[in-house]
């Protein structure tokens, strides 16, 4: 199969995890994959007992390591999505006196390959209680576990900067890769950036020249399908994906698609309950303490970051993978109307412009200034254009609440309410 060039998002779940949509299953995920833009899309939680059954039952093999609704491979059959076998295990357990929750990524080729780990992990925790299920395990042991079954397996610390669950997180992770994961730390090839974290933050720590930088959605419901993806450009094949994220090569591993990080829930310090955001600055003179309750502040990605880096904001590694950074295409035209994202005119423009343009990614990416011209509002396509360019304000996110962006201020709005019908 010739190289090709395709969106991947590896990391999501299925109805099977806590707080997801009830829409998640695989004909959904198909769908969304399709409206998205995202060629590659990962099941999400394998370990699922009922879940897994469903991707037996369901997916054929499409591609080697890939998977596919029902396709069969004949010309003229369709362009189907791919799909990847992952899930995101949450382990739960004390290391050199503290407490670590640290969210772990598996990959794997082969549905054989999955049930051995199932097998494995079964005896350790309940897979049946969560898609992606707690286990009291040690990330390095995981790692031990499913490499030993398989190395072709890939291990991928999740939204490694995340407070509460990562590798890096400032409430009950690691200050590096190798203090995480010791002697495995060297089959660690990629770690997840997460929504809150962009790559060039990730460029100031040295430690991280070594590994893949990728980004995925963590989506709970299918419309956050590729809200962060990775684009690559080989053949869609699980191992020559694999290789592209393991070499680092530009050639292969062209970009990412990320959230503006302010806009992710814990990108600056803060306290939700008291509504304190607070950049690292602010949070110093405080002595990490909340100016209104006296708690202790939930430490934020960039203060975290902050601590952790030996280079200066704006350094760029020689190898580093480029990266976009964009706003989802119904938080832009929400923004020009000055209403929800929920809105029915917000939905029904979006379908308007996946109809007549195609996905979601084209539109953001590519699609030409004439083209959207053609088909919506100038002032939405003067917003697209404006993300593009990233002139947008954000408000950031912090101690769980996702930060505000703004394409254009109130005041900007070219779009008023009483215009609404002219976009149903």
């Amino acid at each position: 199969m010739a190289s090709v060039k395709f969106a991947a998002d590896f990391h999501l779940h299925s109805k099977y995890s806590r707080a997801t949509s009830k829409d998640l299953d695989l004909e959904n995920l198909d769908k969304w994959a399709r409206i998205k833009g995202v060629k590659v899309l990962g099941t999400g939680d394998f370990t699922h007992p009922e879940w897994f059954k469903n991707l037996k039952e369901k997916l054929k093999p499409a591609a080697p390591g890939l998977f596919a609704l029902g396709y069969n491979p004949q010309p003229g059959s369709g362009d189907p999505t791919f799909f990847i076998l992952t899930v995101e295990i949450s382990c739960i357990y004390s290391k050199n006196g503290r407490v670590r929750k640290i969210h772990v990524i598996i990959v794997s080729p082969s549905f054989e390959i999955c049930e051995k780990i199932n097998s494995r992990l079964s005896f350790i925790g309940n897979l049946k209680a969560d898609g992606r299920p707690i286990l009291g395990l040690d990330a390095k042991e995981l790692a031990k576990i499913v490499l030993n079954i398989s190395s072709d397996c890939l291990v991928i610390p999740a939204h490694a900067w995340t407070p509460w669950f990562s590798v890096f997180g400032s409430r009950s992770g690691f200050d590096s890769i190798e203090e995480c994961f010791e002697e495995y730390s060297q089959y660690i090839y990629a770690i997840e950036t997460g929504l809150s974290s962009d790559p060039a933050m990730n460029w100031r720590l040295s430690a991280l020249d070594k590994v893949a930088l990728i980004s995925c959605s963590d989506a709970h419901s299918p419309a956050k399908i590729g809200r962060e993806a990775n684009i690559f450009n080989t053949e869609i094949d699980y191992f020559a994906i694999a290789e592209a994220i393991k070499s680092r090569s530009k050639e292969k591993f062209l970009h990412t698609v990320e959230f503006f990080p302010e806009e992710g829930k814990y990108h600056y310090d803060g306290h939700r309950l008291c509504g304190i955001s607070l950049p690292p600055e602010e949070t110093k003179k405080l002595n990490n303490l909340c100016p209104k309750c006296g708690r202790i502040l939930t430490i934020g990605v960039l203060n975290r970051v902050n601590v952790l880096a030996d280079r200066a904001e704006g350094f760029r590694p020689d190898n580093a993978i480029p990266f976009k950074s964009l706003v989802p295409l119904e938080e832009i035209i929400a923004n020009v109307l000055g209403v929800g994202v929920g809105a029915k005119q917000v939905r029904a423009e979006y379908e308007n412009l996946i109809k007549k343009i195609g996905n979601e990614f084209h539109i953001l990416l590519s699609a030409t200034e004439d083209n959207l011209q053609s088909i919506t509002f100038p002032e939405i396509v003067e917003g697209i254009l404006k993300v593009r360019e990233g002139k947008v304000e954000i408000a950031p996110g912090y101690d769980g609440v996702y930060g505000k962006i703004k394409v254009f201020s109130r005041e900007d709005q070219k779009v008023s309410l009483s215009q609404k019908s002219l976009f149903i």
